[in-house]
């Protein structure tokens, strides 16, 4: 059984992309409705996310970082266009375009005593800049975008601009981020861009690190949890 799993890469080449953001996605989402606090569902979603990319996504990952400067940049860009809404416009969010039956509410999940819990805190930045911006680059900008175009996307060089696979693709990230779709459409648009003009996967997870590391500050600086599910 363990040596099949391990050949699951080999067998199925869309594996090593898909796989870590599922078991990220079905944690996210079975973790409360479990019953589980967050102070057991975050780690075990982290801990299984990152078991599922040392396993199988190893040989597809490449950090080398070609244009630090602007994968940076582009990184605060997208920071500041995502809180720029609540913070210029309050009551923005609460719009029935944002929070409905499709989109959900604008709610963290983090009671207080998560919220003062420093080993927790610690973990969740951990996640936030370190796990997450590596699963979603994988899937969305190294696989989706070049699946769209062809299905045997390993033949697509990454970075391809195909209009149909580019927009499919920052909607669908959008949908990921709820009552923040808005903004989801933008950042998706932007690291979309970033990676066609890079063909880097290692840019686009920078620029995705410096975003969410960003938020998380912002987070704990202004107390607007809401930014975390």
């Amino acid at each position: 059984m363990p040596a099949l799993i391990a050949d699951l890469p080999r067998k199925h080449r869309s594996w090593p992309y898909v796989a870590p953001f599922a078991v990220f996605v079905l944690l996210l989402a079975l973790g409360p409705r479990a019953g589980l606090g967050p102070e057991v569902h975050y780690p075990l979603r982290i801990g299984a996310t990152t078991a599922a990319l040392l396993l199988w996504s190893r040989k597809v990952l490449n950090f080398r970082v070609s244009n630090p400067a602007g994968s940076v940049f582009l990184g605060l860009a997208v920071f500041a266009i995502w809180i720029a809404p609540d913070a210029l416009w309050p009551g923005y969010r609460s719009h029935w375009l944002f929070q409905n039956v499709l989109t959900g509410e604008v709610a963290s999940s983090l009671g207080g005593q998560h919220r003062t819990s420093l080993p927790f805190l610690l973990l969740r930045a951990a996640g936030l800049m370190l796990v997450v911006p590596v699963v979603e680059e994988l899937f969305w900008r190294a696989w989706l975008m070049r699946y769209l175009i062809a299905r045997r996307f390993e033949e697509v060089p990454l970075g391809a601009y195909a209009r149909s696979a580019f927009w499919i693709s920052a909607v669908l990230f959008a949908s990921e981020h709820g009552p923040f779709w808005d903004v989801g459409l933008i950042a998706g648009a932007a690291y979309n861009w970033w990676m066609v003009r890079t063909r880097s996967l290692g840019d686009c997870i920078l620029a995705h690190a410096v975003t969410n590391a960003c938020l998380g500050a912002y987070v704990l600086f202004a107390g607007r949890w809401e930014y975390l599910f």
